[in-house]
């Protein structure tokens, strides 16, 4: 089991090397996934993901996340043919969690590089935002 830490790190980067490993066989827990980034301007990137959750009938979908962990796994879910039978078993592999859970304390955890240098958001800033918490 291959254990990552979100923090700091950009989602669709990290969505895409998640998506790879989940086809190739392994199982991944996803830690910290509230201090993952989004780049761009955090007025625009909230705009954009607004835009998202608004959209369709609020009984009949289509329904998109508000969570950090939702946001996340619905990300890695766009680069995984989730529709057959490989993708749902790819999905049932992985695993995130919003903070880091006292049973995953102390294991070898790949953390990933401060580099960002550009505007950005974290996905717990940004769900508070389409939340209606800021």
């Amino acid at each position: 089991m291959k254990i990552i830490d979100a923090s700091n790190q950009i989602v669709g980067r990290l969505s895409s090397t998640i998506a790879k490993s989940l086809m190739e066989g392994a199982e991944i827990t996803v830690v910290n996934s509230k201090n993952a980034i989004v780049t761009g301007d955090p007025k625009m990137v909230t705009k954009k993901y607004k835009v998202k959750v608004e959209r369709g009938d609020p009984h009949h979908g289509p329904f998109y996340p508000k969570t950090p962990e939702g946001i996340l796994k619905r990300s890695v879910r766009g680069m995984i043919p989730y529709k057959k039978s490989k993708g749902r078993e790819a999905m049932k592999r992985l695993m995130i969690y919003s903070g880091n859970p006292k049973e995953l304390k102390g294991e070898g955890i790949v953390k990933g590089k401060k580099d960002v240098e550009c505007n950005f958001i974290t996905l717990g800033d940004l769900s508070k935002k389409l939340r209606g918490f800021e």
